[in-house]
């Protein structure tokens, strides 16, 4: 078994870890969630967890192999530092930390001792990225030219309620979000060639950031560019497809988002055969002509997302040795791209 523990008891651990943890009882065991007030808890209590308000608990009780940081992001670095200090592996919610330095001393120590300590990014199993990768990889839409990827909100109380520009990065919305779909395409393409920053504070300067438009561009074999969009905003009332795939021979447009945060948000849980699982309607549209001329218009079935894979990744780089899927290098990458994306914002 994995034995785990978390530090931090609210919005993160209770509705994006642990509904998944939950569901791998056959190799996951969660033992003991700090929480710093336990005696008036905001969520339910686990049958058969332990809660303490005392986080050397969870650091010195040597069942525990690994400890989720699911607290406020400007402690994540100093959290995840003492639990490796302590010889636990350690998975941080994100955004990971707020420089590259951190990070570099954070697997500087996870090596020195054996360990491993990475990010949560559980977005690199939502449906939608699932499903369109797939079809990227079915050939069907021949020579893939450019990918957009949107990740669009309603919500500009946020913004308007932020009277000054906050200098800790990780309050921005390119560090909170933006960091999902940039993994994304990181994951899939590794370090791009060039990038193209448009990062914004739409309300003028002294305010929140809230807009990002990044593209991304990749050198592919015959001297052309793959370019990929990654954009957000707050401002838009009717979001944008969250994927849409130009190639020579068509294209792949996926309206709808992964439906496991809305399930989430209902307290509609990950037990249910249906949780997170598109409906026809939500299906995206592939259209394209195969090698013959034959134009084709068709729905593509949804893959099914998990954000619980993270889980099961884990368990087998700690338990059976196997390599870490989300990568050292590859969060070095995304920091960069974080850090050069925030300068000159004020």
């Amino acid at each position: 078994m994995l034995t785990i523990g978390y530090i931090g008891n609210g919005k993160s651990a209770n509705r994006y870890h642990l509904p998944f943890v939950l569901q791998r009882k056959d190799k996951i065991r969660v033992k003991t969630i700090f929480d710093r007030h336990p005696e008036n808890p905001l969520w339910k209590r686990i049958e058969g967890v332990e809660y303490t308000d005392k986080v050397e608990d969870l650091y010195n009780d040597p069942e525990i192999d690994l400890i989720g940081v699911c607290v406020r992001s400007d402690l994540h670095y100093s959290y995840a530092k003492q639990v490796l200090e302590h010889n636990k592996h350690c998975l941080v919610e994100k955004p990971f930390v707020e420089t590259i330095e951190e990070a570099q001393e954070l697997f500087r120590i996870a090596k020195e001792k054996g360990l491993i300590v990475q990010p949560y990014h559980n977005r690199r199993f939502d449906s939608d990225f699932l499903t369109t990768m797939k079809v990227i990889e079915s050939g069907k839409l021949g020579k893939i030219l450019e990918i957009e990827s949107h990740y669009d909100y309603y919500r500009p109380e946020i913004p308007e309620g932020v009277k000054e520009f906050s200098k800790n990065p990780s309050n921005s919305f390119l560090y909170g979000h933006g960091t999902h779909v940039i993994d994304q395409i990181l994951s899939r393409y590794g370090k791009p060639d060039r990038i193209n920053y448009d990062i914004r504070q739409l309300l003028g300067k002294n305010r929140m950031n809230d807009y990002f438009d990044i593209d991304m561009y990749y050198k592919q074999n015959d001297g052309t560019e793959l370019k990929v969009s990654l954009k957000a905003s707050y401002f838009r009332v009717k979001p944008r497809p969250t994927f849409a795939v130009y190639g020579t021979r068509g294209c792949f447009i996926k309206e709808t988002e992964d439906r496991q945060e809305e399930h989430l948000k209902l307290f509609y849980m990950p037990h249910n055969k249906d949780f997170g699982i598109d409906l026809p309607r939500h299906y995206g549209i592939l259209i394209y002509y195969d090698e013959e001329g034959n134009y084709h218009e068709e729905k593509v079935i949804s893959e099914t997302g998990d954000y619980g894979r993270v889980y099961d990744d884990l368990y087998e780089a700690i338990k059976n040795g196997k390599p870490k899927t989300i990568t050292d290098e590859q969060i070095i990458w995304q920091m960069e791209i974080l850090e050069k994306g925030i300068e000159g914002l004020e």
